[in-house]
């Protein structure tokens, strides 16, 4: 009598059929966490709405102050120019992505100082290290401390908040290393 093999007809789903389902599940579960982040950012909750407009408003402070280090800086160190401008102008737009920042240019720092607010803390400029190393320096410090601030903040803001902190911080960080590089 000849061994026949039994047939083996799945009692369930197939493999592929699994998977697919599995990708149609998460596919919807990333749909319904978009729709949350989008609620909470939008303003739906009172109290995550309030705590979202604050972290908010601190980040562009925040980018705002880096922006006058800069500035010092570069008014102590006019050679350094070529080298900060362009990381100043992305602070600038920092702050401006936070809806802080509304300057025209960068540079026009002290022809813009007609408004209230901006006027006492513009007043103290901070101080500058006398070698443009230590002045660079500084500034990467600043820029990692800031970063750094923004990443332990990622936790407590909404979804679209969150992903516009975790970019900046990141910038930050590349900024720190582009400040601590010796070139010449």
């Amino acid at each position: 009598m000849p061994f026949t093999l039994p047939s083996r007809t799945p009692s369930g789903p197939r493999r592929r059929s699994l998977l697919a389902g599995a990708a149609t599940a998460a596919a919807g579960s990333a749909l319904l966490v978009g729709c949350s982040d989008s609620d909470s950012a939008s303003g739906t909750t009172g109290g995550s709405s309030s705590a979202a407009a604050r972290a908010r408003a601190r980040a562009a402070r925040d980018s705002e102050e880096l922006a006058r280090r800069y500035e010092a800086v570069l008014a102590a160190h006019p050679a350094l120019d070529a080298r900060l401008s362009p990381l100043l102008a992305e602070v600038v737009r920092h702050a401006e992505a936070f809806g802080g920042g509304k300057r025209a240019k960068p540079s026009a720092n002290a022809s813009v100082s007609a408004s209230p607010t901006p006027s006492p803390s513009a007043s103290p400029s901070p101080e500058v290290p006398a070698t443009e190393k230590g002045a660079r320096g500084e500034l990467a410090a600043a820029e990692r401390a800031l970063a750094d601030r923004r990443t332990k903040a990622l936790a407590d803001v909404p979804g679209e908040l969150a992903r516009l902190l975790a970019s900046v911080a990141a910038a930050g960080a590349a900024h720190a290393f582009l400040l601590t590089e010796d070139k010449k």
